[in-house]
This record gives C-alpha cells, sequence and structure tokens, in this order.
C-alpha cells in the first residue's frame, strides 16, 4: 500500500480528504436551509457490530471512517454494542459463580460497551450497592480474569438491584424505571437481554410480567431478548407448552436457549474438526466407523440439589440436551454457512433420524449410584441423601443405544451414557473406526492392538486424542495402540474462556449460533419420551457402586453388540 502524507496510508487519506468534503457540503446544505435527515442521538445511531470502524458526529451528524481500522480486525466486529443484562433470580448459585462473573470477565476483556449496564432482580431487601458488593466477591472469587478496579468501577457504576417476588407489580415497575433511567445515564440505547436463572415453573410468570409491563417491547431500532435455562420442560407436552407462552411474549428469534455445553471451545472445534479439514470428513461415515460413544460422567452425588434432582433424574438432566445435541453436531452434515439457520436445519435432519432400539429393554439402562468408598471418602447412596424417598426410581445413570437412519449412519450406533458418582469428571465424544478388514500380521503381534478412534475431549482437558497403532521398538514385530494428543492449553497462548463468555455475547451481540432453537427442544422430548415411559412402568434402576463407571447392566448392553465401554 502506498503511503501518504506523514506516512498515513494513501487510501486513508483519500478517506479522510472525502469525509471533510462530505462535512463542507452538509454545512452547506444546512446554511441553505436543507433539512438534514441524518439520526444522531438515536438508538439508531449507534455502531452496529459490522461498522465498529465508524462513528456518527452528534454536532454535525457526520459519519467519519477510522482510518487505523484494519478489515482483518476479528475482534471488534465482536464487541458488544450499547445493551444491559437483567437478571431474574441474581442470588442463585448460578448467577454468582457463573453469570455474574462472565460479565466481569467480559468487561475485563474489552468486549463490553462502557455504559453497559447490570440489573439484578431477586427477594433480597438490598440495596444497589449491596448488590454491588455482592457481584463484587462472586468476581473476586470465581473470575477467569485477574481482577482491575478500573474494570470494576466502570462495572460497578451501572449496577442496580430490583427488590421484589415475580407476581409483584411494584417491582416490575420499579424494574421498567431502572431501565429508562440507564437508557438516559448509561446509553444502553433500551437494548435489554432478560436472563431466566430461576426454576423452570417461574418462567411463564417471569415472561408475562415482562409483557405487562411493557418490558418486552423494545423502543423503535432497539431489541430485547429472554434468555431460558434449562431444562426446557420435562416432556414433550410441557416443553410444547413452555414454548407457546414464551412465544406468545417474545419471538422465536428473539429467545435464547442456553445450553452451556455448546458454549466450550472444544464443542464448537467440533465443527472445525470436520469441516475445515479434509482428511476427516472422508471417513466419518458408516464406511468406516464402527460406532460412537458420547459420555458425560460426574463423579459427585446431587449433594444439595435432591429438590430439583428428585424426579428428574440424569436422562431428562442431561441426555434429553446436552448428549442429543453432541450428537447431532456430531453426526450431521456440513451446513451452507456458519450461521443459525443452517445449522438449525442439519441438526434437526439428525434428530428427526433418531429411531430408538426395537427393545427398550435391551438398548436402555438405567441406574441409582449405591454408597461406596470413593476417593478414600465412604459416601451415601442415592437412597441415603437427605429429602431422597426410599422408594425413588429416579436415575442418577443412563445409557442409551441410538440409531440414525439416514445414508451416512445406517447401521452405526451410537451410544450415549450420564452418570453420577463415576470414576472421574470427563465429558467427551469418541468416534470408533472399524478394524482394517485384513491383517498381514501375526495374530500374536496385533493382540494389543485395539481400534482406531478419534476423542474430542469436551472437558475437563480439553482437546483431542486419536488412536492408532504402532511398533514397538525391538526385534520382533509387535504392534500396540498409542496416542497423538491435542491440548487447548499447549497449543495456544490464549486461554479457553467459560461457556457463559462467550454465550452471554451472543446474546448481546444477537448471534443464535450456539443455542438450541425450539423445534430442537421438542424433538429431543420425541427421542426421550418413549424411554422414559418405558422405564416409568419397568422394574426399579440397577444399582451401582459409586467410584465406578456404572452398573453392570450398562457393559451387557454393548458386550450383546460386541462392544464395550471406553474407560475416559
Amino acid at each position: 500500500m502506498s503511503e501518504g502524507i506523514e506516512g498515513i496510508p494513501q487510501t486513508a487519506e483519500q478517506e479522510t480528504k472525502g469525509t471533510k468534503e462530505d462535512k463542507e457540503a452538509r454545512a452547506a446544505q444546512e446554511a441553505a436551509g436543507v433539512e438534514q435527515t441524518g439520526v444522531s442521538g438515536t438508538a439508531d445511531a449507534a455502531p452496529s457490530a459490522d461498522r465498529a470502524d465508524t462513528y456518527t458526529d452528534i454536532d454535525t451528524d457526520t459519519e467519519f471512517i477510522n482510518p487505523l481500522r484494519d478489515p482483518q480486525d476479528r475482534r471488534l466486529p465482536r464487541i458488544a454494542g450499547p445493551s444491559g443484562l437483567v437478571i431474574f433470580g441474581v442470588t442463585g448459585d448460578l448467577s454468582r459463580k457463573k453469570l455474574m462473573p462472565a460479565v466481569y470477565d467480559l468487561a475485563n476483556r474489552g468486549l463490553l460497551p462502557p455504559g453497559f449496564s447490570l440489573v439484578g432482580f431477586a427477594r433480597r431487601d438490598w440495596e444497589d450497592q449491596d448488590f454491588a458488593q455482592v457481584v463484587h466477591d462472586a468476581v473476586r472469587e470465581h473470575a477467569r480474569t485477574p481482577f482491575r478496579e478500573e474494570v470494576w468501577q466502570q462495572l460497578a457504576e451501572g449496577m442496580r438491584f430490583i427488590p421484589g417476588d415475580f407476581d409483584d407489580d411494584t417491582a416490575f415497575k420499579q424494574l421498567r424505571s431502572a431501565v429508562e433511567e440507564l437508557d438516559a445515564s448509561r446509553g444502553t440505547s433500551g437494548n435489554y437481554a432478560f436472563y431466566l436463572s430461576v426454576p423452570p415453573k417461574f418462567f411463564p410468570k417471569v415472561v408475562q410480567q415482562l409483557k405487562k409491563h411493557k418490558l418486552a417491547s423494545a423502543p423503535e431500532g432497539s431489541w430485547r431478548r429472554a434468555v431460558i435455562e434449562k431444562p426446557f420442560g420435562h416432556d414433550l407436552r410441557s416443553a410444547e407448552e413452555l414454548n407457546r407462552i414464551v412465544h406468545e411474549v417474545f419471538d422465536p428469534e428473539q429467545v435464547f436457549r442456553i445450553d452451556h455445553y455448546l458454549g466450550k471451545e472444544t464443542v464448537q472445534n467440533l465443527l472445525a474438526l470436520r469441516f475445515a479439514n479434509q482428511m476427516f470428513e472422508p471417513i466419518w461415515n458408516r464406511s468406516f466407523v464402527d460406532h460412537v460413544q458420547i459420555t458425560m460422567a460426574e463423579d459427585i452425588g446431587i449433594g444439595g440439589r435432591a429438590g430439583y434432582y428428585d424426579g428428574i433424574g440424569a436422562a431428562r438432566d442431561v441426555i434429553q440436551n446436552h448428549l442429543l445435541q453432541l450428537m447431532a453436531l456430531t453426526a450431521m452434515e456440513e451446513p451452507a454457512a456458519f450461521d443459525a439457520a443452517s445449522l438449525l436445519t442439519e441438526k434437526l435432519k439428525v434428530l428427526k433420524a433418531v429411531r430408538l432400539p426395537q427393545d427398550l429393554g435391551q438398548g436402555t439402562v438405567r441406574g441409582q449410584y449405591a454408597a461406596a468408598w470413593q476417593g478414600g471418602t465412604k459416601v451415601r447412596g442415592y437412597l441415603e441423601e437427605d429429602g431422597i424417598d426410599q422408594s425413588s426410581t429416579t436415575d442418577t445413570y443412563a445409557a442409551v443405544r441410538l440409531q440414525v437412519d439416514n445414508r451416512r449412519w445406517a447401521g452405526v450406533p451410537f451410544y450415549l451414557r450420564t452418570g453420577k458418582r463415576l470414576g472421574r469428571r470427563v465429558t467427551e465424544i469418541a468416534v470408533v473406526f472399524q478394524r482394517a478388514p485384513h491383517s498381514p500380521f501375526d495374530s500374536t503381534a496385533t493382540e494389543e492392538l485395539g481400534s482406531n478412534a478419534i476423542v474430542i475431549r469436551v472437558q475437563p482437558d480439553e482437546g483431542m486424542t486419536v488412536r492408532f497403532g504402532s511398533k514397538v521398538p525391538g526385534t520382533s514385530m509387535e504392534i500396540r495402540d498409542v496416542t497423538m494428543d491435542f491440548a487447548y492449553g499447549e497449543s495456544f497462548t490464549e486461554s479457553s474462556p467459560e461457556a457463559y463468555e462467550r454465550l452471554i455475547l451472543d446474546v448481546l451481540l444477537g448471534d443464535a449460533n450456539l443455542f438450541p432453537r425450539h423445534q430442537e427442544v421438542e424433538e429431543s422430548w420425541k427421542i426421550l419420551d418413549p424411554i422414559e415411559q418405558y422405564w416409568a412402568t419397568h422394574g426399579r434402576p440397577a444399582q451401582y457402586a459409586s467410584g465406578g463407571w456404572g452398573p453392570e447392566e450398562a457393559d451387557e448392553m454393548l458386550a450383546r453388540d460386541g462392544r464395550s465401554w471406553r474407560r475416559p
């Protein structure tokens, strides 16, 4: 690029000259009494994500172009515009441990606007400064990035707290007043996301109150969005009813259903792995893949969540949303583009093609953890936990075998399992390949050789492992499994952000790529409902020792297919 005056690039110099000429022409028109049609000072004047290199002079209503902006800069388009976040249930564990630290981390990374505002709504008799102290303590304890006083002070100036119940009209009037005051004092331009960090039974009440007090309707040129935490209903009928109520207030594209697993870097990397590389996609099909295992294991029990967990269980809590979403991303065809509509189209094709086992007794397993020694500590069984009825049939372990009836995956089983009090905390997707159709080596040379596999580690050690056979050094021909490992922490200088950081930023930007739509939620319930109905009328969950890897029945399910579970 040629250099202009005083080292300014020629293109920037031309833009500067053009801007000066435009300004002079506008001034001449104003002098002649010609009416200008700019929108200075309104919400519409806020630069959009793709125009972060421009700003408007309020006095002259002239748009200036930043000559130093590099068109290849990938960071600026990911900075949220003027906006605020309202959190209902702000005193809960999710808000304290995840949401408020994520907001601070985004601000600390420079991804929130200077006037960003945070409003808390809960049944506490707090003042604004009390709320700010709670956020401060949560950030100090749980934030991923270092604490900086100047960042905190800027955030704290935009914090407000509204005390009240969800049926308290006075509290919602105060909320509306707070939103209007923040528009004026912080320049949020009427853009607000309402985060429902509350039990699902309160979702209808909160959205109806937002509608009643005209908080769900955005001023012209602004936006309002609703963020809903799982579970999205407890069966298909309740999910459809919940979607109907929410969509009476917010349009479907305004509703963001949070599945925090989809915000994890490794889950997003699954799409990059498949569609940005030529080496994997040609073998990602029934001709080469033997089966797929998707595991989410926890090494803890239910803790103090008996009131929530009992009656819900592992399948509803994890398989219906997390694991079926991971399965859809693993099995989907290449989307036309990396946007919400294209991703929805391909994921829905997978979910609609899922087929259950003909015999649910042979193709599904449920279990409950029993008392045992785990990690050097004697732990209680599920039926011994506080608040759990001795006759409870709630599953703390669930495993299912599914098929995807399409040309790519016909005949390839997908094994999904989840459980509490298992051997370790891990979430992974293992694509296990068929063995070589012919081996020229003696059987003794390959007796320790397993199947090739690609394993995507979602947590905790985010990365990917490729397993293949290699000759053992020595004079004899002996082939054994080895692994090649990719770890985020070793390959990149930048640490992975928390899932809630990415998802909250996407909500503020209106980017719905990583959020399940209501069609996906309903299709997932269509898969799980028949399984839950079968379990409800067929015996009790199998018992398994805490610290192990589930009931024997789960091992037998795979053994009948000539396979075995991976040990993560």
